[in-house]
């Protein structure tokens, strides 16, 4: 899934600089707003969890602001291929049982600890990921451009 989720990005790397900043920053009445607030959130919810799993840096900021973590594509860009390549470092380096057992973390959301199985996090970081990158696929098309198809069978080997 780390190899999908770097796959599907890339093709955004391609497109998303296609597009003026301003049409980037537009509020489109998806949840986090627009292409780039989205994009943003993505982002810091990758730094989040990467530094849960891996520990990096936690984002400068909380949720509430994770859709202007970052406000231009040439940042979200650089941010974007760094957090790829950290989740890809970190998925390649898991061997057999390593995602057995829990996480434990304090949770901004919840406002207290939560613990969750690793395997169902591990799951969800790239669930989110597809949910959200989902969303702007339907928002770049909508703006005229045609972005990769993301069918996983697709994926080159």
């Amino acid at each position: 899934m780390a190899r999908y989720n770097a796959w599907q990005n890339e093709g955004l790397l391609d497109l998303v600089p296609r597009l003026p900043e301003e049409e980037l920053r537009r509020d489109r009445g998806a949840f986090f707003g627009g292409i780039l607030g989205t994009l943003s959130h993505l982002l810091w919810a990758d730094r989040m969890w990467l530094s849960r799993l891996a520990g990096h840096p936690r984002p400068a900021v909380g949720l509430s602001a994770s859709a202007t973590l970052v406000t231009d594509a040439v940042t979200w860009a650089e941010g974007r291929r760094a957090a790829d390549a950290a989740l890809l470092a970190w998925a390649e380096d898991l061997g057999p049982g390593d995602l057995d057992g829990d996480l434990t973390w304090v949770s901004g959301v919840t406002g207290g600890e939560v613990s969750r199985p690793l395997g169902l996090i591990a799951s969800h970081v790239f669930n989110h990921q597809t949910h959200h990158r989902g969303q702007v696929h339907a928002l770049l098309t909508a703006a005229g451009l045609r972005p990769r198809d993301t069918d996983l069978f697709l994926m080159p080997l």
